[in-house]
């Protein structure tokens, strides 16, 4: 018999441990069975709610998902900066207007199920294709809506009604405006990523748009700089902050009309339940009024060597089941991209999600261009120069339209 010398046996423990890891124990390590996950729900009651449902996928594949919660403010500096070092995760959430930017940097895998694209929104198709193919699913998707304070419209002598129209709106405003301590309208001011979304719904509602049917910027178009005029009286009629302040001055009582999301009905339960207060579609300008409708999507890392159990994983997230029961424990998901769930009893029952629902039939999303963020924040600066009087609407808007054309040239 041969002699085991301490060598064979530190060998034999190597092999045997090499063995454990390929068949894929839950220790965290790369193995075959463990993916990496990036997303955006760091708070703590969202990042458990998602935990939950990552762990019944876990079960069912017998996997590891490792998930890892970024922030919106640095997190798209951190997926930009692990592309470019090697350590890109297998799948990363990108909100709908960053897809365009990663899809045509060459980064992420092409999807292959096309038949996917049919259980989803129409609206929500756009942002995952570039170039004719397909690099991502839509998970979850929400708008934005009209919160209306009751007991100020009251005050103003006014019904506890919604407008029905923007000048109707900014004629309550006004009224409110009269008010010591308090202002009729909610303008987000400079607010990075946040302020386009509060000014393109009075753009599409007032029959404008960003590109015209060529492909052109039209953004100085006359409807826009009636939209901004627009907004610029209301904010005359309110107070100019950021989102997170207007969130805030809305829960406390201090704001007659403010353009949210559905995160705020919960900081208003949370923080001021006897508010009397209600929700409602965006006001009509010269057309319906539209909102602006974000959403959360899901791609493979092109590099990714588990691609096949990286989209098991995307397909799991995105079935209309799973999204909905993650929007059921997150409130500020909003809505299953799967619209065969946007008449799910949920969202008919559950409060004030019905004028979600159907202000989500009045939405758009910002236009597929792999410069988008460039292209907001050319708006967004427009729209700040002009609220703040540096420059006419007019002129705010022709500077963007130069920018904006130098940019996509």
């Amino acid at each position: 018999m041969r002699k085991l010398t301490l060598k064979t046996i530190y060998a034999a423990l190597f092999v045997f441990a090499a063995m454990l890891s390929a068949c894929g124990g839950k220790s965290g390590q790369d193995t075959a069975d463990t993916i990496t996950f990036w997303h955006f729900w760091s708070e703590p009651a969202q990042e458990k709610a998602l935990k939950e449902i990552i762990a019944e996928f876990e079960k069912k594949e017998n996997c590891t998902v490792n998930a890892t919660a970024l922030s919106w403010g640095d997190g798209k500096t951190k997926l930009l900066a692990a592309f470019n070092a090697g350590k890109a995760p297998d799948i990363l959430e990108l909100g709908s207007d960053w897809v365009a930017q990663f899809s045509s940097a060459g980064v992420l895998r092409e999807w292959n199920g096309t038949n996917d694209r049919n259980r989803f929104a129409d609206f929500s198709i756009a942002p995952a294709m570039f170039s004719g193919k397909q690099y991502a699913l839509p998970w979850v998707v929400d708008t934005r809506v009209l919160f209306y304070n009751k007991d100020l419209l009251k005050k103003a002598g006014l019904p506890d009604t919604p407008p029905a129209t923007m000048s109707e709106m900014l004629n309550a405003a006004e009224k409110i405006q009269q008010f010591e301590g308090v202002d009729g309208f909610g303008a987000n001011g400079s607010d990075p990523h946040r302020l386009y979304k509060k000014f393109l719904p009075l753009v599409w509602s007032n029959g404008g748009y960003i590109f015209d049917s060529t492909g052109a910027p039209a953004i100085n178009s006359a409807a826009n700089i009636e939209a901004l005029n627009m907004y610029i009286a209301l904010s005359r009629a309110g107070r100019i902050e950021t989102q997170r302040e207007l969130d805030a001055a809305f829960t406390q009582g201090k704001i007659g009309f403010w353009f949210s999301g559905s995160w705020l009905t919960k900081k208003i339960e949370n923080g001021n339940p006897t508010l009397d207060y209600g929700v409602a579609l965006i006001p009509d300008m010269k057309h319906t009024g539209m909102s602006f409708a974000g959403g959360e999507y899901l791609a493979v890392n092109a590099k990714s060597d588990k691609a096949k159990l990286a989209e098991k994983f995307i397909r799991y997230l995105t079935d209309g089941a799973t999204a909905l029961n993650f929007c059921k424990k997150v409130a500020d998901a909003g809505f299953p991209a799967d619209k065969s769930k946007f008449s799910d009893i949920y969202f008919s029952t559950a409060k004030n999600r019905s004028v979600f629902a159907k202000q989500l039939e009045r939405s758009k999303m910002t236009p597929v261009h792999p410069r988008w963020l460039d292209i907001e924040a050319a708006i967004e600066n427009a729209v700040v120069a002009a609220l703040y009087g540096q420059k006419s609407a007019a002129q705010a808007l022709n500077d963007a339209q130069t920018d904006i054309a130098a940019m996509v040239k």
